[in-house]
């Protein structure tokens, strides 16, 4: 079967470069009728081989979502499961991270999306639209990496639960140095004349909301973690108690388990400015209800291809776990240089790789365990979940409201 695969795809390879070489440019990409014909069935018999590569349709109940290596190796060699027993190479990831890893049963599986926005969503995508190899209509996302944080809100080395994730690499911006001297930031929504004011020009992916009741339950489960620290963090997180009353009570403690809200942007930022203009910008842009903790590069992205899969019935956006373990703070010491801060030392950098495992663990447990009784047909919403658009139906309770009267987008 494999020769055969392989011999239909370089047919079809070789006869496509043929008839490109010898097409006038006035008919190149509209073959003839016979042409059109040889093409009808080359092209299903590619995608069966595709599909025969796949020995069954895999129906995952978790699949973990990690960014880079460092985050997907620490769930290798772990007692509690094998993710590593099957792999599955689907066409279309990044190339980094070709494959999804499985446990031996198909139960729990693992993507590495690659870093970044545009890595995020297209390696989601990809595998959202592999019905040929899943079947993720059932399957609960954790989506699991580590995070710069709020000193104001939790420590380096804690794990954070998040309802709200704002994309807050999307606006205005203008450089600092050329501000207005009434701007607090050069960060401003689109369509707004100054910070402080709600977007007008949306997107859709400024806000998404994820399921409360379902969040609270992982949280639950989370807190019997066992969390690990180390003697480096625990000298930085006494610095930066030591250096400002706001950040005294929260670094006072070892790292925990926190439900605060993550914000998404291409750029790798640091800085009491920036941290603060964020801060405010997902406190406007959730009506007040959103806290800024977590910092990263991808969850926008990856929750808007996961909206897109749920709107065409290939995933349930409400089975969906966002989990960010802080690796370093999102600013410096009171008094303390941004840059130096931004480049280093991270001193809980692996620490955050083993807590957000060691929480994710218990989560899947928790989801594993309690399938028939309640995971497998859902956990039922109490609260609006989807995008700003109101994509998925229900009212945002934030931003403008649902542009489709309440409804599923069509």
């Amino acid at each position: 079967m494999v020769r055969m695969c392989r011999l239909l795809i370089g047919f079809r390879g070789a006869y496509l470069r043929r008839l490109h070489r010898h097409a006038s440019p006035q008919s190149q990409g509209t073959p003839k009728a016979p042409m059109k014909r040889v093409l009808s069935l080359l092209v299903p018999s590619a995608a069966l081989c595709w599909t025969a590569a796949v020995a069954a349709i895999v129906k995952p109940q978790v699949l973990i979502v990690n960014m880079f290596i460092n985050e997907a190796e620490a769930w290798y060699g772990i007692p509690d499961f094998n993710v590593l027993a099957k792999n599955i190479t689907v066409p279309g990831l990044s190339p980094l991270f070709p494959q999804v890893h499985c446990t031996q049963d198909g139960r729990i599986c693992q993507l590495v999306t690659g870093e970044g926005e545009i890595n995020a969503a297209s390696s989601i995508s990809t595998l959202v639209n592999s019905p040929a190899a899943f079947d993720l209509t059932s399957t609960y996302f954790l989506i699991s990496g580590i995070a710069g944080i709020n000193p104001k809100v939790a420590t380096i080395g804690s794990v954070t639960l998040a309802r709200y994730a704002v994309h807050v690499g999307l606006q205005f911006e203008v450089d600092a140095r050329q501000i207005p001297g009434s701007f607090s930031t050069g960060y401003f929504g689109q369509g707004t004349t100054a910070p402080g004011q709600y977007p007008t020009i949306l997107y859709g992916t400024e806000v998404f909301e994820l399921n409360e009741p379902l969040r609270q339950l992982a949280f639950a489960a989370a807190k019997s973690a066992n969390l690990t620290d180390s003697a480096d963090s625990q000298a930085m997180r006494a610095a930066y108690a030591k250096s400002a009353p706001a950040f005294a009570a929260i670094n006072s403690a070892g790292p925990r388990v926190v439900l605060c809200d993550t914000a998404t942007a291409d750029a790798f930022w640091g800085g009491n400015l920036l941290g603060d203009a964020f801060a405010n910008t997902t406190a406007v842009w959730t009506n007040g209800t959103g806290v800024y903790c977590s910092t990263q590069q991808e969850d926008n992205a990856t929750l808007n291809s996961l909206l897109r899969g749920s709107l065409a019935g290939l995933v349930d956006f409400s089975r969906i776990i966002v989990l960010r373990a802080a690796s370093d703070f999102d600013r410096p010491l009171a008094g303390g240089d941004s840059v130096a801060t931004l480049l280093g030392p991270a001193p809980a950098f692996v620490l955050s790789t083993v807590n957000a495992r060691l929480v994710g663990v218990k989560v899947i447990a928790m989801i594993l365990n309690g399938w028939k009784g309640r995971f497998q047909t859902g956990v039922k919403a109490t609260n609006y979940v989807g995008d700003i658009f109101g994509s998925l139906g229900g009212n945002p309770d934030f931003g403008p409201g649902s542009i489709f009267g309440g409804k599923v987008a069509p």
